[in-house]
């Protein structure tokens, strides 16, 4: 692969240092470590007038999603590298501009230079490489905006522009509760896999008011089997408390109650709609629901997911109903669960059958409370990355030299805040931080 190699921050080289420390004689996982943690840095970060674009690796274009969960290991050290904090801050405000430019967009060009999936039958212009409307595309970069607040303390991004643009989410937010009626977005794509495509004339499937929000796409960017996915609306509901915060700290009050209002308004549908009493795991979370009695249960290995609950900030990883659902994702009654010679894991019907995805198993180790868990995923890690050194898409449970996208940053940032976590290194603000405060709170008294 094709990489423009930068200049390392002294910041970024201390925290090799302490995970070359931690992990003294594991040559494996340094290796691994340093490779995926900069893999970011070095590859996928294009410099111009307008700031930095960050591109997913092998795909020339700036995913909201993938851009803010590729740089969010960096925040560990914003807050002591002014290098670093500005360039989070160039991504951050290139991710509002291109959230006022269409905010049903997921992915966007460097420049106007109709790249990507012009072809497509939507709204579409130059700016934009592919625009299948997904729930999670709006939910990270607020995120990565309030958790840049809270590594840095610079106030200067609760600004006019940010407003602006949550009110925009909000508005888009609000259409979507009422999909049938109020949407204006439609999406068709032809001759391809009808994952790919939206039915009914590009409406998606049928869907009654819940008070969740709609979305036409997963955060694999494939299609939504019936149109509430159950963990994006718990990242919306989170996204939306950041919001309230951070407006609240602007003294915009008025915009911090609706956003607020909003973000009830969803919590009470996850837990009115999204739920089933499951005859084996009890009470559990489904994937999705179309609000007139239709589930799907599974996980999927992208985030937000199920497993990734207690990441995104939605409830303790002890909560009794995400313990059932993790009980039921890691399990065969999860369509999408997988086991191997080499690894067990969730895969997704984004990738071949059997192919378990490396971010899942971040997530798996990152939200699990027993330590014999996360070594046994660290293990997974070490035996599956197919002598590249580097992680990937999906890769073959029995045969991890079999592998999907060489080079997806995303996944290189999932492993690399895995292993920061492990060694007590917490992207300053987010939950998983908190979870661990408390922790150590608990144990002092």
């Amino acid at each position: 692969m094709t990489k423009e190699m930068k200049n390392i921050p002294e910041a970024l080289t201390n925290i090799i240092d302490k995970v070359k420390e931690a992990y003294h004689d594991d040559i494996e996982v340094q290796k691994l470590f340093e490779n995926c943690f900069l893999n970011t840095y070095q590859t996928t970060l294009k410099e111009d007038e307008e700031g930095t674009f960050v591109i997913t690796g092998d795909i020339p274009a700036m995913w909201l999603r993938d851009s803010s969960a590729q740089v969010r290991p960096y925040l560990t050290v914003a807050g002591d590298d002014p290098e670093i904090a500005a360039m989070l801050k160039q991504v951050i405000e290139r991710q509002w501009k291109y959230i006022l430019h269409d905010p049903y967009a997921n992915a966007f060009n460097q420049t106007p230079n109709n790249k990507g999936h012009q072809q497509d039958d939507t709204k579409m212009s130059p700016w934009i490489w592919e625009r299948k409307y997904e729930v999670d595309s709006l939910c990270y970069p607020i995120q990565l905006t309030y958790l840049y607040w809270k590594a840095t303390g610079d106030n200067s991004i609760l600004s006019p522009t940010l407003k602006k643009v949550i009110e925009v989410i909000c508005q888009l937010w609000k259409v979507e509760q009422n999909h049938e009626e109020n949407s204006p977005y439609r999406f068709e794509r032809d001759e391809c896999r009808v994952s790919d495509t939206l039915l009914r004339e590009g409406k998606g499937g049928f869907s009654v008011k819940t008070g969740m929000t709609w979305s036409g796409f997963r955060p694999s960017d494939d299609a939504c089997l019936y149109g509430y996915l159950i963990p994006a609306n718990m990242f919306a509901v989170v996204a939306l408390n950041y919001a309230t915060e951070m407006l609240e700290a602007m003294k915009e009050i008025e915009l911090a109650t609706r956003a607020n209002e909003l973000s009830i308004e969803m919590k009470k549908g996850i837990e009115t709609y999204g739920k089933v009493d499951h005859p084996i795991f009890g009470d559990m979370y489904a994937y999705e629901t179309d609000g007139n009695g239709n589930v799907n249960l599974m996980d999927d290995a992208n985030v937000p997911s199920l497993l990734a609950i207690p990441y995104l900030g939605y409830t303790a990883p002890t909560d009794d109903t995400y313990a059932n659902t993790r009980d039921f994702i890691l399990s065969r009654h999860n369509p999408y669960y997988y086991e191997g010679e080499k690894a067990t894991g969730i895969g997704s019907p984004h990738t071949p059958d059997h192919y378990i995805w490396h971010i899942a198993l971040a997530i798996q180790g990152m939200t699990a409370t027993e330590k014999a868990e996360k070594e046994r995923i660290l293990e997974i890690f070490k035996n599956t990355h197919g002598s590249t050194y580097y992680m990937h898409e999906g890769f073959d449970a029995d045969q991890p030299e079999q592998y999907t996208r060489s080079w997806f940053a995303w996944a290189n940032s999932m492993f690399s805040e895995f292993i920061l976590s492990e060694i007590g290194i917490y992207v300053p603000g987010s939950p998983l931080s908190n979870e661990r405060k408390v922790e150590e709170e608990h144990n002092v008294l």
